[in-house]
């Protein structure tokens, strides 16, 4: 009986010689490809059962690999399975646009590779003969694995992001007790306190928020709202927040008025106002703006930093992303995520444009 054949392509050593002491212990026979090239050579000139594909590559990398070998004659009967250290959910999404079947994310057991391998090959199997089952399969498998990454991603974020704030809390509340006879920097401290506070009040609401969007449930409760004094406050709520970015707040919205959730809007325009903080220069101004436009109230954020590069416009707006821009103030976080959720909720739409220099986050609401 001939061993089925599984091309190991990984330009680390280590991984190879994992990767192959498994299969070989399973009585596997193991090719190894160095990088995306030597994979496609090897599975032209003789095409392997199974392909585990590392991501990050020389030459040219796993998805880029994955696609070419999807074009070859019988490449589509080949199980794929990405085995790579990135564990983002933006990688996975790609790796199985590219034609993966599988992804697994390193460090991996070496029994778990084994049956992901044959589980691989069977569903291979079951696509050639019954293309709809398989499918639905995958599909499901899919969604499952796509929600556990989701579910790493957010512990990442509430283990870093949350925990910045309820520190910085935490010192000045020292500092503050320290400070009891100098009236000035108590009341310094005190004002740095309450601006911790509302970030991290901010941050777990939009964690909220998020969940009631993926469950269906983010409706909201509009009324009419003067722009000027929604926008006036949030300014000033985020008055500290500017000064010690030094950093200057202006606003040009005039008397308009419009029909939205005060609440929601107020948060959109908080955590877009914060975004454009953090990427903006000493020195600089973030300006809030509005005006009609085609019957609608357009609202924008404009700032003076690096901007936003034209091909990161969609993934800002992703979970966990938000964009370099090669920030001063860095932060992860779900601000834009729910920004986004928050303004198609209410029928409209947002999008970025350029500052020259700067961003400008845009938002139209339905």
């Amino acid at each position: 009986m001939v061993a089925t054949k599984v091309l190991v392509a990984d330009d680390n050593a280590e991984n190879r010689a994992l990767a192959c002491a498994t299969l070989e212990d399973e009585g596997l026979h193991p090719v190894i490809a160095k990088d995306g090239e030597e994979a496609l050579a090897l599975v032209t000139a003789d095409p392997p059962d199974c392909i585990l594909l590392d991501i990050r590559m020389p030459k040219l990398d796993g998805i880029g690999a994955c696609e070419r070998i999807r074009q070859l004659p019988g490449g589509e009967d080949i199980a794929i399975i990405f085995v790579t250290a990135q564990r983002e959910v933006q990688v996975f999404d790609r790796a199985l646009a590219a034609g993966g079947d599988d992804f697994m994310t390193k460090p991996f057991r070496p029994a778990e590779l084994v049956v992901r391998i044959q589980t691989a090959m069977r569903l291979r199997k079951i696509a050639r003969e019954r293309g709809e089952l398989y499918e639905q399969l995958k599909h499901q498998r899919d969604a499952l694995q796509r929600l556990e990454l989701q579910k790493e991603q957010l512990v990442a974020f509430l283990v870093h992001d949350l925990k910045n704030p309820v520190n910085s809390i935490d010192l000045n509340a020292q500092s503050l007790q320290n400070a009891a006879t100098q009236p000035e920097r108590v009341l310094r401290v005190a004002a740095k306190i309450r601006d911790d506070s509302r970030n991290l009040l901010r941050m777990i609401t939009n964690l909220l928020d998020i969940s009631k969007a993926d469950e269906g449930r983010l409706a909201p409760n509009r009324k009419d709202i003067d722009l000027g004094a929604l926008v006036g406050r949030v300014l000033e709520e985020l008055g500290p927040t500017a000064a010690h970015a030094s950093v200057a707040l202006t606003a040009d919205v005039g008397s308009l008025r419009t029909s939205a959730d005060p609440d929601l809007l107020a948060r959109v325009l908080a955590n877009l106002i914060e975004n454009a903080l953090r990427h903006s220069p000493e020195g600089t101004q973030v300006t809030v703006s509005a005006a009609e436009v085609e019957g609608a109230v357009e609202m924008r954020v404009s700032d003076r930093g690096p901007g936003v590069p034209v091909e990161q416009r969609g993934s800002v707006f992703e979970r966990f992303v938000g964009g370099e821009r090669n920030a001063t103030r860095t932060n992860r976080g779900l601000g834009l995520a729910f920004c986004k959720l928050a303004v198609e909720a209410h029928g409209g739409r947002i999008w970025i444009e350029d500052n020259a220099p700067g961003a400008v986050f845009c938002i139209r609401l339905g």
